[in-house]
């Protein structure tokens, strides 16, 4: 680990000799100060979106739209969202239900229409005054991911849980052990390099002198592995972000740099291992996710039934994370949540009833903890997917297809908000103004809680 980190300092210095030069005003990038963020001298709250698939309408193929992604962000930023996550690295996998084209087809190799389509984005985002947390890796596989990285260096058996359906925990425990693979990090250390280091071809900017970047995250929904796995990788899990964290800082002082955690649900179910693995100091913030759905919380087909116990579970998960960034003094975002439409219908002209109220309950929750100085920022609804509308009767989708905002793998417009969805957007359109009222007021910094964990 220190040759690689000795090599990659000795081949980074001319660079940052070069960054050294450049006039930087220090206010534009968003900054931490005690458990809230600052920009401008002022706390920054936001309401976001995931739009992962930005860069691949900013790509100037046969894949790309950029007309599409202009509308897009011109609509988001009338609804207010401000804020967005969003895809740097995919990787050729050899899961079939994953992402195609790549970013990065092979190691070392890159796909530069896409890279493009990033600079594109990001220069569209700077106009509209919009801030993005950048994704470089992800504990699944629909992007290629941990899981691609291994197969590339052929660090363990590849298992692939849509063939083989009864091993998603191996695949699980498989993706997991990535922490150990130290040849994968190695090349995914070379991406990291690869991204940090780009110059923007519409801006001139380098990647990280751009204050439109808000933070650098590790991955989507790091995991130690399968909950029911003995939880030996704890550690590996642990080192690996403050290891990873530490490099992104050692190329790029100005950024943020944050986990891409689900919360405990993600962490073993287990408090201690959320906590220590948000304790390095170089990870400047923490990050949850809530799926009421996913979770076994809601029943799509009985929502009378089980919406009170979602939101009833929501609201505990969501205050257990506030304790959290308490304990650990540092501000928190809710970069994800979302559910379905009703009866799970992906027909863009079907109700979005149990959503609508959903997507209330936690913005407003998330407003009303902001408004007493709590350390939350603001929440990342999953997702947008504007006037993208899925091409197939089985919601599948194929290589070509538009992107609505769900993921390859998963039924297209399952979790999306579309253009038309005009109560949805009402609801995010009111909370966003009411978000941005609170850049006005100072309050005072939360106080670290002392607590017991299990």
């Amino acid at each position: 680990m220190k040759r690689i980190i000795l090599i990659v300092t000795l081949l980074t210095t001319f660079y940052l000799q070069g960054c050294s030069a450049m006039n930087i005003t220090e206010s534009k990038f968003i900054r931490v100060r005690g458990t809230q963020f600052e920009l401008d001298g002022k706390p920054y709250y936001f309401v976001g979106t995931n739009l992962w698939y930005g860069c691949y309408l900013g790509a100037s193929d046969e894949f790309g739209d950029r007309e599409r992604l202009i509308r897009e962000l011109d609509n988001l930023q009338a609804i207010g969202v401000t804020n967005l996550r969003i895809l740097a690295g995919s990787e050729t996998s050899y899961i079939k239900k994953s992402l195609q084209p790549t970013i990065q087809i092979e190691p070392g190799v890159y796909n530069d229409q896409l890279l493009e389509g990033l600079d594109f984005l990001l220069a569209e985002m700077r106009k509209r005054n919009m801030h993005a947390v950048v994704l470089l890796n992800n504990y699944w596989e629909w992007s290629g991911g941990f899981a691609a990285y291994n197969n590339w260096t052929n660090f363990g058996e590849a298992i692939d849980p849509y063939v083989q359906t009864n091993r998603w925990g191996d695949f699980m425990n498989y993706t997991a052990s990535f922490y150990s693979n130290e040849k994968g990090n190695e090349l995914f250390r070379n991406f990291i390099l690869k991204i940090i280091t780009r110059q923007n071809k519409f801006t001139g900017d380098y990647y990280s002198e751009d204050p439109t970047i808000m933070a650098w995250q590790l991955a989507n929904e790091p995991r130690p592995g399968q909950a029911s796995s003995l939880a030996n990788n704890i550690n590996a899990f642990c080192n690996w972000i403050d290891q990873t964290a530490q490099y992104i800082k050692s190329i790029d002082p100005n950024h943020l740099v944050t986990t891409g955690s689900e919360g405990v649900i993600g962490s073993l179910q287990r408090d201690s291992v959320y906590i220590k693995a948000h304790e390095s100091k170089f990870i400047d913030y923490a990050t949850f996710h809530v799926w009421a759905k996913n979770w076994e919380w809601y029943d799509a087909k009985h929502p009378e039934a089980t919406f009170p116990t979602a939101e009833a579970n929501a609201l505990d998960y969501f205050n257990k994370h506030m304790k959290f960034a308490r304990l650990l003094n540092k501000p928190v975002t809710m970069e994800e949540f979302g559910l379905g439409r009703n009866l799970e219908s992906c027909d863009p002209n079907s109700s979005t009833e149990y959503r609508d109220k959903y997507y209330k309950i936690m913005l407003n929750v998330v407003r009303d903890s902001a408004s007493a100085g709590a350390p939350i920022a603001g929440a990342n609804f999953w997702a947008w997917g504007g006037e993208g509308r899925g091409k197939n009767q089985d919601n599948v989708w194929q290589k070509g297809d538009p992107f609505v905002g769900d993921p390859p793998h998963e039924p297209q417009g399952l979790n999306t908000v579309f253009n038309s969805d005009q109560s949805t957007i009402d609801i995010l359109k009111t909370n966003s103004e009411q978000m941005n009222t609170l850049r006005d007021k100072a309050f005072p910094i939360a106080k670290p809680e002392s607590s017991n964990t299990k």
